[in-house]
């Protein structure tokens, strides 16, 4: 299996294993210093990490002894949810029903339809199936096609303008200056600032409910200050965010459904 493989001292390698229905990713780092074996909602599959002075052999026994832990943690995953017409997907942690509207243009190119009469109901903690009731519908204008991708810009939006919002206030709060804030599709953390000060965010905070991206937004402002997680960096963050335990216990719950929702679209900026 494995050890036929050829790989060199640094590399990654996607590979199906019997038994599996996802993906493996054979990843040979230099910096590893033990073979681990994680499992990435983001990906929807396993990602074994080998050390340079590993053998492939090493691996594959390896990931043999822990073949059953594996199987348990990935039968563990939310299914993914597609956009496609009638999903049920979440736009700030109300459940949204989506809408392929076709090629119409009376409101925009994606918009929301609500009403009184339509309940507003969070996806959390309780979840809903596809099958609920009457909720607000997400309407996404074009072809049935590229309204997956319309769909998933307007999403990347929606977060970049909420994020600038609650990071300009935390900022001004701290007395602290980002120089830039992007959203992209990341894949193993919700933000992260650099030496710079520049911000990054994963665009899918606009589907969680909003105190958790605010919790965020006051997480990655603190770090132009602290670049750790130390008591100062925490004492900054509980005096701009005074609900982050909630938050963090809310990400440490759900955080992984988030991955779930779009699974299927190519990875972008």
């Amino acid at each position: 299996m494995l050890k036929r493989l050829k790989l060199g001292r640094v590399g990654t390698r996607e590979i199906q294993i019997n038994g599996l229905d996802v993906p493996l990713v054979l990843r040979r780092s230099a910096r590893a210093r033990r073979l681990s074996l994680q499992v990435s909602e983001a990906r929807r599959g396993a990602v074994l990490t080998v050390p340079a002075h590993s053998s492939l052999a090493d691996a594959e026994q390896f990931l043999s002894r822990h073949m059953a832990w594996l199987k348990e943690r990935l039968a563990g995953l939310c299914d993914p949810v597609p956009f496609t017409d009638g999903a049920v997907i979440p736009l700030r942690g109300l459940a949204h029903r989506l809408y392929f509207a076709g090629p119409v243009r009376r409101r925009g190119v994606v918009w929301v339809e609500d009403s009184d009469d339509v309940p507003l109901a969070p996806v959390w903690p309780e979840g809903l199936s596809a099958a609920a009731g009457p909720l607000p519908r997400l309407h996404v204008a074009g072809e049935a096609d590229h309204a997956p991708r319309r769909l998933l810009d307007w999403l990347k939006r929606q977060a970049q303008a909420d994020l600038k919002l609650r990071v300009d206030i935390h900022a001004k709060r701290l007395g602290l200056a980002p120089k830039r804030i992007s959203v992209r599709d990341q894949t193993t953390r919700w933000g992260s600032c650099s030496s710079t000060g520049a911000l990054s965010f994963s665009w899918r905070l606009i589907l969680a409910p909003p105190f958790v991206l605010d919790y965020l937004a006051a997480h990655e402002v603190a770090h132009l200050e602290e670049m750790n997680h130390g008591p100062r960096f925490w004492a900054l963050v509980a005096r701009t965010m005074p609900r982050q335990t909630e938050a963090r216990d809310w990400l440490h719950k759900h955080g992984s459904n988030l991955h779930a929702y779009g699974a299927d679209m190519p990875p972008g900026p």
